[in-house]
C-alpha cells in the first residue's frame, strides 16, 4: 500500500509555499433513497450519492495537482483525475440521470440590434451570493442579520441550495483548492456539436482574483485557453509573443479537475470548441464551483442558466435529453 501523503503536498498555492490548510471535511453518510435533496424551487427532488460513491468521493483527490504557470499571467492547478477511474462513470451517469437541466435562451443586442441567443449546451445552476444564505428550512436570510431577505431583493430568479450530491463534492474541493465556493454550475454537453465560445469569467461579482473549480466527468474533450489580447508599446516584444502564441489546450478525461485562480479569468480566455465524432458524442458534464460576492451575480447565474425555459432530464431508454413532465411521461 503506497504511503498516505499530507494534504499539504497536493497543492503549491501561487507563492509556491505549501500552506497551512484544514484536515478533509466530515462527510455525512448519505442517509437513503428516502431522503432526497429537495427545495420548494427544484422541480423534482434529486437523490442522495450512491453510498459507495459518496466513500470513495471522500478519498479524494486521487493525483497530486499539477501547477501551470509558465505562462504570462496564468495560474492553473490541473488534477489527473481528481475524482476516482473507480467512480467517475458511475458518478457522471448519476448525476445525468438525477439533475434537472435547461436549455435557455435570452436576447441580446448587437450593434442595436436584438439578437436572439440559444445556449448550446444544458445547464444549470445552484446557490446564492454571499450577501445572503439558506436556512435549514431552505428559506433565504440576510447573511449579516439572519434575518428573513426582503421579498424583492431577488426579483428576477429562485435561488436553490446545492443538492447533497454536488455539495460533497464543494466540501472536498474546498479543502484542497484552499478556497471557498457558494455557487455551482452544471453544463451538459450532449454531443460534439454542444459547445461554449471563448469566454472569461472575470464578472465584477466575482471579485479581482477569483478561485474556479472546473471538473469534467464523461467524454473527453479538449479545453482551450488563450491571453487576452495585449496592445503593443514600442521596443516591447512582449505583446508580439504574448498574441502570437497558439493557444493551451488541456485533454480534459472524465475525472479530472483544473483550478483556475490568481490573475488567470482577468488575463486569459477559455473555450469547449466543437468536435465531431468519436467519444465527444458520448456525453459530457462540467461542474464548476465559484464564489459570487453580491445579489447581481445571483440574478446573473440564474438568468443565463436557467431563464424561463422548460426543465429537461435525461432519458435512459432513448439516451438523451428529454423535455421533463410532472407525471413523469416524457
Amino acid at each position: 500500500m503506497p504511503k498516505k501523503r499530507a494534504l499539504t503536498e497536493f497543492f503549491l498555492p501561487t507563492s509556491q509555499k505549501k500552506s497551512r490548510i484544514s484536515p478533509p471535511p466530515t462527510c455525512s453518510p448519505p442517509t437513503g433513497a428516502n431522503n432526497p435533496s429537495s427545495h420548494p424551487t427544484y422541480p423534482f427532488p434529486v437523490p442522495q450519492l450512491p453510498a459507495y460513491i459518496h466513500d470513495k468521493l471522500s478519498e479524494s483527490p486521487s493525483a497530486e495537482g499539477q501547477a501551470i504557470n509558465d505562462q504570462p499571467d496564468l495560474d492553473l492547478l490541473y488534477f489527473q483525475p481528481f475524482v476516482a477511474k473507480s467512480i467517475e462513470k458511475d458518478l457522471f451517469e448519476f448525476l445525468r440521470s438525477q439533475l434537472f437541466f435547461y436549455r435557455v435562451q435570452y436576447k441580446i443586442k448587437r450593434g442595436g440590434m436584438e439578437t436572439q441567443i440559444n445556449t448550446p449546451r444544458y445547464t444549470t445552476v445552484f446557490g446564492l451570493d454571499e450577501t445572503s444564505k439558506f436556512a435549514p428550512n431552505g428559506s433565504i436570510l440576510e447573511a449579516s442579520s439572519s434575518r428573513p431577505v426582503a421579498a424583492d431583493k431577488y426579483p428576477t430568479c429562485n435561488p436553490r441550495p446545492l443538492p447533497q450530491c454536488l455539495d460533497e463534492l464543494r466540501k472536498i474541493t474546498e479543502v484542497f483548492t484552499n478556497s471557498t465556493y457558494n455557487f455551482c454550475l452544471v453544463n451538459y454537453y450532449a454531443t460534439g456539436a454542444d459547445s461554449i465560445s471563448y469566454h472569461s469569467d472575470d464578472e465584477r461579482f466575482l471579485g479581482p482574483l477569483p478561485s474556479i473549480a472546473s471538473f469534467s466527468l464523461g467524454a473527453k474533450r479538449d479545453f482551450l485557453m488563450k491571453h487576452k489580447p495585449v496592445p503593443p508599446k514600442d521596443g516591447d516584444p512582449t505583446a508580439a509573443e504574448v498574441n502570437n502564441a497558439k493557444p493551451l489546450k488541456l485533454p480534459l478525461a472524465s475525472g479530472d479537475m483544473v483550478l483556475m485562480r490568481g490573475t488567470t479569468q482577468a488575463n486569459w480566455l477559455h473555450s469547449i470548441p466543437k468536435r465531431k465524432g468519436g467519444e465527444s458524442d458520448r456525453g459530457r458534464i462540467n461542474i464548476t464551483f465559484r464564489k459570487a460576492m453580491v445579489k447581481g451575480g445571483t440574478e446573473n447565474y440564474y438568468q443565463y442558466n436557467v431563464g424561463s425555459g422548460s426543465v429537461w432530464t435525461w432519458d435512459d431508454k432513448k439516451k438523451e435529453m428529454r423535455p421533463w413532465q410532472p407525471n413523469g411521461e416524457q
